[in-house]
């Protein structure tokens, strides 16, 4: 069966939870080392979809039509 594709929002919302339930400090140790693990890879999902967004959005066509990457520290030049 094909796993169903999880967005970012929810990956998200997942995170928050397991942080709220850690914070909580009420878990056992070895629920807390597990969802320690979710969390991580929850947060690692995140953080690639972010990066492939910013790499998606920061560059610049050029009048040429061509793409470039956007250097923040060099300006639109």
């Amino acid at each position: 069966m094909a796993e169903k594709q999880q967005t970012f929002a929810e990956a998200m919302t997942a995170l928050e939870e397991i942080v709220r339930q850690l914070e909580q400090g009420d878990v056992p140790l070895e629920n807390a080392i597990d969802l320690y693990k979710q969390g991580m890879e929850l947060s690692q999902f995140c953080h690639s979809k972010l990066q492939n967004a910013e790499e998606q959005l920061i560059s610049i066509v050029q009048e040429t039509g061509e793409t470039t990457a956007f250097d923040p520290l060099k300006g639109e030049n």
